[in-house]
């Protein structure tokens, strides 16, 4: 494949793991020349390049930055540790390095993208949430993640912050392990689900669609039917084929809610797995194939 360098953007991922490999695996490499930044990379992919940074240091990013005259960075983390001290390492220390290194060095990208989460919210009534709806989070991660955001939202670049539900697919099938193993809950509790390939073809999509029209600052990333996880797990044991599935003392997951993908949906987005059945049925196959 011949590629045309002069016609390519820069695209830079931060905190390249599997969203964002399968972020550059979706971009045309006519289009997008790709770096992934990640503390212990591996080897470098024939759509992506790797480099060694910690974005958590300035000395490491800022560096990184200056050279790159990066056209689209997109904001891609995982935290080294489930803490409050480690969300605010990861998303908040890294957004305010990457902020103060590209207005050190004049760096105007077309488009950041803030990855975050709708663990924002704090609604707990079943209620439907928008990105008009109240952010009040309860917990550390969330208010991390919020403070996050409102350092890229006040920087004064280009910005965009997709806030994704639970992310599910090849890797994270905990939720079918629960099942298998008997350790599933009963709670009629909503949640909310997107598929890691609709993860990376959301972002896919708003970087394709913002030099042509303007987005929305923030953007509700989830299928179509939230569900109660009584009714997932119920759905997921039928296809396995098994009758004793729950645990009476299984914990609950976290909030209920349901997330509204309207505005996502109006952008011209289509979602390749729209509910979890017919992303799970997938899983699920080779889940058996493979145990």
């Amino acid at each position: 494949m011949t590629i045309n360098s002069s016609s390519q953007e820069k695209l830079l991922i931060i905190g390249c793991g599997d969203i964002g490999q399968r972020l550059a695996r979706q971009l045309d490499p006519n289009r997008y020349a790709v770096t992934g930044l990640r503390r212990d990379p591996p080897t470098d992919l024939p759509f992506l390049q790797y480099r060694i940074c910690d974005a958590t240091r300035p000395d490491q990013l800022e560096p990184i930055v200056n050279n790159g005259n990066f056209d689209v960075i997109v904001i891609s983390l995982t935290p080294a540790e489930r803490s409050d001290a480690g969300y605010q390492l990861a998303y908040v220390q890294t957004c305010l390095n990457l902020v103060a290194g590209l207005k050190r060095y004049q760096q105007q990208p077309r488009l950041v993208i803030f990855v975050s989460s709708t663990a924002v919210y704090a609604q707990n009534d079943g209620s439907w949430v928008d990105e008009q709806s109240p952010t009040e989070p309860d917990s550390f991660s969330g208010k991390r993640l919020l403070e996050a955001e409102q350092i890229i939202q006040k920087s004064g670049l280009a910005h965009c912050i997709v806030r994704f539900s639970g992310i599910y697919g090849p890797g994270r099938t905990r939720l079918i392990e629960q099942v298998k193993q008997g350790r599933a809950s009963a709670s009629q509790h909503y949640t909310n689900r997107i598929h890691a390939d609709d993860c990376a073809g959301v972002l896919a999509h708003l970087i394709e669609q913002q030099p042509r029209q303007n987005l929305a600052s923030i953007y509700l990333a989830s299928d179509s039917s939230p569900a109660p996880m009584f009714e997932v797990v119920s759905w997921m044991a039928r296809q396995l084929d098994l009758g004793d599935f729950l645990a009476p003392d299984a914990a609950n997951e976290r909030g209920n809610k349901r997330i509204s993908n309207q505005r996502l949906l109006g952008s011209g987005y289509e979602l390749r797995y729209k509910d979890f059945r017919s992303g799970y049925a997938e899983l699920l196959r080779e889940f058996e194939t493979g145990n």
